[in-house]
């Protein structure tokens, strides 16, 4: 499969995101997922359905004005029906003029059958935060009412 096609897909999960474009990001999830946010929860990585996966999204994405994901320098691996990708990444949040930001990489693994590639691992690595890290629970809070 060629490189710009899985960076498509990747790419996709992020614009979708920012979008609230829900199906664009499920097309580009396998139907499980090991999602792994530990370096930024504390949660240990756990196999979840795609639609929990969005369902869990839905109830924080919302809740802020605006969110802006950047995806950037991405290295591709490729073997027979697997490609892995390593990337960086920047997140801005906003609600009310406020931002919270957040920066990492990704590594992701993801299942290629024919033309189709889909992420069945997603793994971020947080390495620093700035502005209003509480805008999160804000934003929780605000996406309940909506």
């Amino acid at each position: 499969m060629n490189t710009e096609k899985i960076i498509e897909t990747i790419t996709n999960i992020f614009e979708g995101a920012d979008e609230r474009d829900w199906n664009k990001v499920k097309a580009s999830f396998a139907n499980d997922v090991l999602l792994d946010y530990y370096s930024m929860n504390g949660s240990p990585a756990t196999v979840l359905s795609s639609n929990d996966i969005i369902k869990a999204w839905k109830g924080f994405l919302p809740g802020f004005d605006l969110t802006h994901h950047y995806v950037t320098k991405f290295e591709i691996e490729q073997s027979v029906g697997i490609a892995k990708a390593h990337f960086s990444g920047k997140a801005d949040h906003f609600i009310d003029g406020e931002s919270w930001t957040v920066e990492g990489s990704y590594d992701l693994e993801l299942a290629i059958v024919g033309d189709d590639a889909k992420v069945t691992k997603f793994k971020f690595n947080l390495q620093s935060q700035g502005g209003n890290v509480q805008l999160s629970q804000r934003a929780v809070d605000l996406a309940a009412k909506k």
